[in-house]
């Protein structure tokens, strides 16, 4: 009969076994382990109660009467415990079926009953007939073999449930001794007490030779109470005409609670008078307003008084009191969240009473007339039980729909009225305690109804009760009563002094209406006078509320209802010479309220003083809302984010946790934990939930539909092209409002139909800064001993989305994200997070630092910091991902978009799109700006490493081919500078992997060329962020000392300048630092490097190279490999240099002279070593150059002999004199010239780009052996910007002896791009409409294949 729609795990262990030990039937020590040691029991209350001064015990009617409401009181918490004790065992055994005889596996796993199904049922359906005469062991002698060899075991796991029945009869015994109605908690005696008993009784018998003590008694009461309804019947027989009084009693209090339009039309929740809403305090009905706070129990007394004693409902007034609350319920609850269905029941054991009752009455018409009342009242009762099942199907969920409706107006109003005006609160308390009943009825009836299915009465068809999950109104019932809670809690001193100051005016009023001559005139007896007496004293001992020492006044006022309570009592009994309407008459002629009217108002005030809380959880305490919480947090998501749902309703659904840990019983300790881990997981749950809420609010304002739209811009031409269309319609309210663009017509934004996206985009940011406000005002959920603060929370969901949203953000649906654009998404995320933060309190900006500096932080800075990276702290993914990408996509190029570097451009290009872009989209200097704005120095850093480590790499391949080829290198060094050509080109051609090598060598100039774009990005944004460290950093890199070998700090202050770029030579320190880094160029077969860079020249590689005037470089990226031969040449010396000084240093045993002087020299002296190298390495390969072209191959000439130059133009310590004896400047001149007169796209940019052209520098530039000093202000040369040839004028080129003798003593590099070589720029000549050309090798004859610069020489 009743069900449950929680299933906990049978798997839980069971109560521990004890022994069945015989009790005492009568007396307190009965309930000992129900009711607690702290539990002061009634035989104690009575001795305590009754004895005089003298020790003596007296007696007297009204003690007696007040013992029996102390029972009251004890028994209902014997009964939680009763039926906690069954609900633990319905759980354990898995909910099983009593009555239809069905037991799933878990219930035979249990190890309760013995796991022997065809004895147990078979004792179970015979029942109650003694196993003797089932002859048992003929029907399954296995089962009764092992049933008596482990009888002992069996019988110590059903004890503790045995015990469980005997407590039942006891309960059940003196619970009609008190004559209540409490019996009825027996109804959810559904557990297999049939199985039990006998099962136990059997066990006993084998074990012990007898039938179990109390074993007939028992059969007795467990076959009365099949089924429960039957038993509880019989109980309440006796009394039924008494129940049937007191529902007839409450039904206009019944009547009132469901008529919505008189409660709102009269006022009975409002604290505005009904008839005159200038009067603030409604008192209007202050009687109405107490009784509304305990109609729950009163339709739950209905419910179960008409089951349980159905002849009551032939009494006129039962018809409609009873139709009134079953149209408004399916299901009637017992305990917890078990349940019968309410129409099922009232059919099945009420209407065959009605039915009889009609059929008695009939066959007595004929007799007397009396039955035709009788005849008619019983129809109408089938009738209606007949049809109401169906009515409440259609209308139950209308009704308390309605009803929820009226609550929230009321409720809210109610809030918003005692916030404005907390000093009216105290007088409208009760019906405050009114309003938190009817809202906690109406939660509590939704989530009770969620799910059930109920059969028709005519059909067996099981039909849903159609429960909306989306009801936007439990929200706000539930953020109504936090908030009325919060203001009683909040004012608690004030209502406690305005129930004193009550009290104290009432007691004069009570003392009064006793004076009166109709009181004089009643002749109370003594014991009922002496408590009226006492009655006067306790509100005349309550002490006066004076200033605000209210809240330390302390008040029990315990005795002075309990005296009221035995006056009520004595008053109400039949036996009585004075009822209640003797007193009622007597003092209500005066003309005010009566002496009961006074004494249940005081009755009511007094649990003001002390039972505040106590009150606040009974009318408003959601804690059976534990057995629904999966029901809850659906309801929560459904509704919390909806269209009607309110952010503010959060702190409600969350608080309602902090009451579900008292649903445990102490009875049973397992539950503690289980309740209180459910409740944390339920919080859990809705945190959960309302961040995802926010973050989703979040990202609907990051979406592109959000604040993107908002960034929309038009390109120039786009504008042109809409304005233009928008002149050209003449009517445009004939048209449509949308132009070709999709964009609307100038003066169309304004209209309604237009604005709607930025309504939902104003609400959206309505409803994110209303969430955070909320969530930072909360106070801490506490849930046993977990504390939750929702700021917290709320803080790592913000910076958790942001990481999220960044990671997100790193990659489009083809690849990289363009650093600008990944830049701009961040900016726009971190613009919503600072709108949130004007509602935090707290600092939401260092925590979006910690974030970024998370991702970006993949180790220390090398150059600045000493400390080492934790191994297990896994930061830096966001850099991990770029920066990998840029090793992978554009250094190796394992994609194969032809990936090049373009000078000119400083940038590098592709021929088809690497992911979702060309590589000049991501690599020019407006990405790498984004890109250091966004990871800042750890991201600069991080990549520069990466770039080190793959240049590293290479180094090494160039190392691994010196030594395995240094014989054959020593043979081209000896064939070079002895002219032998044969020798050379033999040796040569046994050179291994040639090509392979130079692959190696050009990604080491491609590595070489981005590192120096990233330096001058960083660079470039510290000069933004940071002007003054930039100067004070550039202003320290010229006066750095030149120390060979260099200290630590000297190193790490030149690697900050290098990384920034503010040093002339970049190429060549960074090659340095890696080969310090990996002890590389520190054999002696790296004297042979120029040798082997020689030998490139002649490689087949040259065949197919030529130079592009667009991009200032080779179509094959070999401009790449001059910068490589440049940097390694002069970072190997350097290395060398170092090393051998050490090696002097060590054989000195570290005496040698260390003065400035030795210094400079040994700088000097490096300087000097790089250029000689140079040198040597270009005399050589213009030699293999111009020794290896004829008439029938000399495709390769151009390309070499522009390589050569270029690598001039690199290296700062290699003049373009030193190319002059190899190849004169007329052949350079001539080959640019071909090249750019011959180009469609002749930049004007590239020569009023380059200082060249100034009148003060043209000088200057106008000779290849002059060079910059090192201290100029700004260093004009930039290594990965080529400017065309190295040719230079002829009258200039007498001045370059003389120019030459100054290099040894000026330490400086030389920044120049293509030169001037005419005699006037006005003769600047440039071919409009030719085609380029340059990708390939030229048919024209001998040096005019070559397409020279920019400039036409006359």
């Amino acid at each position: 009969m009743a069900k449950s729609r929680q299933h906990f795990s049978s798997q839980d262990s069971s109560l521990s076994p004890t022994s069945v030990r015989s009790r005492e039937w009568e007396g307190p020590s009965r309930w000992t382990e129900y009711l607690g040691p702290e539990t002061t029991s009634p035989m104690n209350l009575r001795s305590s109660r009754n004895s005089g001064p003298d020790g003596q015990v007296h007696s007297s009617g009204g003690s007696h009467k007040g013992l029996n409401m102390q029972w009251v009181v004890q028994l209902t918490e014997v009964a939680e415990g009763l039926m906690a004790k069954m609900y633990r065992l319905n759980q354990i055994l898995d909910y099983p079926d009593p009555v239809g005889h069905v037991f799933s596996e878990a219930f035979w796993k249990a190890g309760v009953f013995p796991n022997h199904p065809r004895t147990c049922l078979l004792v179970s359906k015979k029942f109650p007939e003694h196993y003797s005469k089932l002859q048992l062991e003929r029907i399954d002698k296995v089962s009764w073999d092992a049933l008596q060899d482990n009888a002992e075991l069996h019988l110590q796991s059903l004890e503790p449930w045995i015990q469980l029945l005997f407590d039942l009869m006891a309960f059940r015994e003196q619970a009609l001794r008190l004559i209540l109605d409490l019996s009825s908690t027996v109804i959810t005696l559904l557990i297999p007490r049939k199985m039990m008993l006998q099962m136990y009784n059997l066990l006993h018998s084998m074990s012990r030779d007898r039938d179990c003590d109390f074993y007939h008694r028992l059969v007795q009461f467990i076959d009365s109470y099949d089924p429960p309804l039957k038993g509880l019947k019989e109980d309440l027989n006796f009394v039924s005409p008494r129940i049937g009084e007191v529902l007839e009693a409450v039904g206009p209090i019944i009547f009132l609670s469901t008529d919505t339009r008189k409660l709102r039309n009269e006022g009975f929740l409002s604290p505005y008078h009904p008839r005159y809403p200038d009067i603030l305090t409604n008192s209007a009905h202050p009687m109405r307003a107490q009784d509304l706070a305990n109609v729950t129990s009163y339709r739950e007394w209905v419910l179960f008084g008409y089951l349980v004693c159905p002849d009551e409902l032939l009494r006129v007034t039962s018809i409609d009191i009873a139709l009134v609350v079953l149209k408004e319920n399916l299901v009637l609850t017992l305990f917890r969240d078990e349940y019968i269905l309410l129409h099922e029941d009232y059919q099945l054991y009420v209407l065959p009473r009605i039915l009889e009752s009609k059929k008695m009455a009939k066959s007595g018409r004929t007799k007397q007339k009396e039955a035709d009342l009788e005849y008619s009242v019983a129809k109408q009762v089938e009738k209606m039980i007949s049809e109401v099942h169906e009515q409440a199907l259609l209308s139950c969920d209308a009704i308390h729909r309605e009803r929820r409706i009226l609550l929230k107006q009321e409720i809210g109003r109610m809030a918003l009225f005692f916030t404005d005006q907390p000093s009216l609160l105290a007088p409208n308390i009760q019906m405050v305690f009114s309003a938190l009943a009817f809202a906690q009825c109406e939660v509590i009836w939704y989530f009770q109804h969620v799910g059930i299915a109920s059969s028709k009465s005519k059909t067996t068809r099981m039909v849903p009760v159609d429960i909306d999950p989306s009801d936007p109104t439990i929200g706000f019932l539930l953020d109504g009563m936090d908030h009325l809670c919060c203001l009683v809690r909040k004012y608690i001193a004030a209502i406690r002094g305005y129930a004193l100051s009550y009290l104290s005016s009432c007691a004069v009023r009570i003392r009064s209406l006793l004076n009166t001559p109709g009181m004089v005139a009643l002749d109370l007896d003594s014991s009922l006078k002496g408590l009226f007496q006492q009655i006067v004293q306790h509100l005349e001992n309550i002490p006066k509320p004076q200033g605000e020492n209210v809240s330390a006044i302390t008040c029990d006022l315990t005795e002075f209802r309990r005296d009221w309570l035995s006056i009520l009592m004595i008053v109400t009994s039949s036996r009585s010479s004075i009822n209640i309407r003797h007193l009622e008459k007597a003092t209500v002629s005066t003309g005010k309220e009566g002496l009961l009217s006074e004494g249940n108002a005081a009755y009511n005030w007094s649990r003001c003083v002390d039972e505040l809380e106590t009150q606040l959880s009974e009318h408003a305490s959601l804690k059976k809302l534990y057995f629904y919480h999966q029901h809850l947090t659906a309801v929560f998501r459904n509704t919390m984010f909806g269209p009607e749902g309110r952010p503010q309703h959060c702190c409600a659904w969350l608080g309602v946790a902090s009451s579900f840990p008292e649903c445990a019983s102490p009875i049973v300790p397992e539950e503690v934990t289980k309740i209180g881990r459910d409740a944390v997981l339920y919080v859990e749950s809705l945190i959960e939930s309302i961040m995802g809420g926010l973050e989703g609010l979040i990202n609907i304002l990051d979406s592109e539909g959000g604040f993107g739209a908002l960034e929309n811009q038009l390109l120039p031409e786009q504008a042109a092209y809409y304005m233009n269309y928008a002149s050209r319609v003449s009517n445009l309210s004939a048209k449509s409002p949308k132009g070709p663009s999709g964009f609307p017509f100038p003066g169309q934004e304004s209209h309604p139909e237009n604005n709607t996206s930025i309504k939902m985009l104003e609400a959206a940011v309505q409803r994110l800064t209303n969430l955070c406000s909320v969530l930072n005002d909360m106070e801490p959920i506490c849930v046993l001993n977990h504390v939750f603060v929702l700021r917290e929370y709320m803080r790592e969901c913000i910076l958790g989305n942001l990481r999220r949203r960044l990671l997100s953000a790193l990659k489009t649906d083809n690849d990289l994200q363009r650093p600008s654009v990944l830049e701009s998404l961040i900016r726009r995320h971190i613009s919503i997070i600072h709108l949130a933060e004007q509602h935090i309190s707290m600092d939401l900006t260092q925590g979006i630092r910690e974030v970024l500096l998370s991702e970006a932080f993949s180790g220390p800075v090398s150059s600045l910091h000493l400390f080492e990276k934790p191994a297990e702290q896994h930061t830096g993914s966001a850099t991990e991902a770029v920066c990998n990408w840029y090793i992978e996509n554009i250094i190796k190029d394992i994609s194969g978009a032809g990936i090049l570097f373009a000078p000119i451009h400083k940038c590098f290009k592709s021929t088809r799109p690497v992911g979702g872009y060309f590589a000049d989209s991501v690599t020019d200097l407006k990405e790498l700006k984004a890109f250091v704005r966004i990871f800042g120095g750890y991201g600069v850093d991080r990549l520069d490493r990466m770039l080190k480590e793959h240049t590293a790499a290479l180094l090494n391949c160039i190392d691994t081919s010196l030594r395995s080829n240094r014989d054959l290198l020593e043979a081209v060094a000896g064939s070079l500078h002895s002219g032998d050509r044969i020798e050379r080109d033999a040796s040569i051609k046994q050179i291994l992997d040639i090509d392979t090598v130079i692959g190696f060598c050009v990604q080491a100039g491609l590595a070489l060329a981005f590192d120096r774009l990233l330096a001058e990005a960083s660079g470039a944004v510290l000069l933004e962020g940071a002007p003054l460290i930039h100067s004070l950093l550039t202003g320290i890199a010229k006066h750095i000392p030149e120390e060979i070998p260099e200290r630590i700090e000297i190193r790490r202050l030149r690697g900050v300048a290098n990384n920034f770029g503010v040093v002339y030579d970049h190429d060549s320190q960074w090659v340095r630092f890696i080969l310090e880094e990996v002890g590389g160029a520190n054999d002696g077969s790296w004297s042979f490097l120029p040798y082997l860079f020689a030998t490139f020249m002649m490689s087949n590689i040259w065949n197919t190279t030529a130079f592009n005037v667009d991009t200032g470089g080779f179509n094959n990226n070999i401009h790449c490999l001059a910068r490589c031969i440049s940097a390694v040449i002069a970072g190997s010396e350097f290395v060398r240099l170092e090393c051998e000084h050490q090696q002097r240093q060590s054989l000195s045993n570290g005496h040698a002279a260390d003065n400035g002087d030795t210094e400079m020299q040994s700088r000097s002296s490096a300087e000097a070593s790089i250029k000689s190298t140079m040198q040597l390495f270009v005399k050589f390969s213009a030699g293999i150059i111009l020794d290896s072209w004829n008439e029938t191959n000399r495709s390769h000439l151009v390309a070499q002999l522009i390589f050569l130059d270029q690598l001039c133009e690199i290296s700062p310590y290699l003049p373009r004199s030193s190319l002059e004896p190899h190849v004169p400047y007329a052949i350079l001149r001539s080959i640019y010239s071909q090249y750019y007169e011959n180009s469609p796209s002749t930049p004007l940019a590239l020569l009023s780009g380059s200082p060249r052209h100034s009148p003060a520098a043209s000088l200057s530039h106008s000779s290849p052996g002059v060079r910059h000093p090192r201290g100029d202000s700004t260093p004009q040369y930039d290594s990965s910007y080529f400017k065309g040839s190295s040719s230079h004028s002829q009258e200039h080129e007498t001045d370059s002896g003389s120019l030459r003798s100054t290099e040894s003593r000026l330490r400086n590099v030389r920044r120049s791009g293509p030169l001037d070589y005419s005699s006037s720029r006005s003769k600047v000549k440039f071919v409009e409409g030719s085609t380029s050309g340059s990708t390939g090798p030229s048919p024209l004859p001998r040096f005019a294949v070559s397409r020279s610069g920019p400039i036409s020489y006359k």
